[in-house]
């Protein structure tokens, strides 16, 4: 079995005053199903698919709490640095 795919994990802690809910969240899964790896997010131990909605509504995660992004794929890099510029990007909205 060949394997050329990347594995990649970040932390990164949400400021997002909303947390990873409503807008932000359907942000960041529009922004995860634009590439081909496979992403994940973790809270807690508790881990979604970045690409569904509800799986990431799921986890319910709030302001000031950490997330893990793991993405496996030939993509993963470029997921993980939009993906992480997202949840950072939403931190700065007012």
């Amino acid at each position: 079995m060949k394997n050329n795919s990347l594995l990649r994990e970040v932390k990164v802690k949400v400021t997002n005053e909303a947390g990873l809910h409503a807008r932000p969240a359907s942000e960041f899964v529009q922004a995860a199903k634009k590439f081909k790896s496979t992403i994940r997010v973790i809270k807690d131990g508790i881990e979604a698919d970045a690409k569904s909605i509800i799986s990431v509504l799921s986890l319910g995660v709030e302001k000031g709490m950490e997330i893990s992004i793991i993405a496996e794929g030939e993509d993963a890099e470029e997921a993980i640095k939009e993906l992480v510029s997202i949840i950072r990007k939403n931190g700065d909205e007012s």
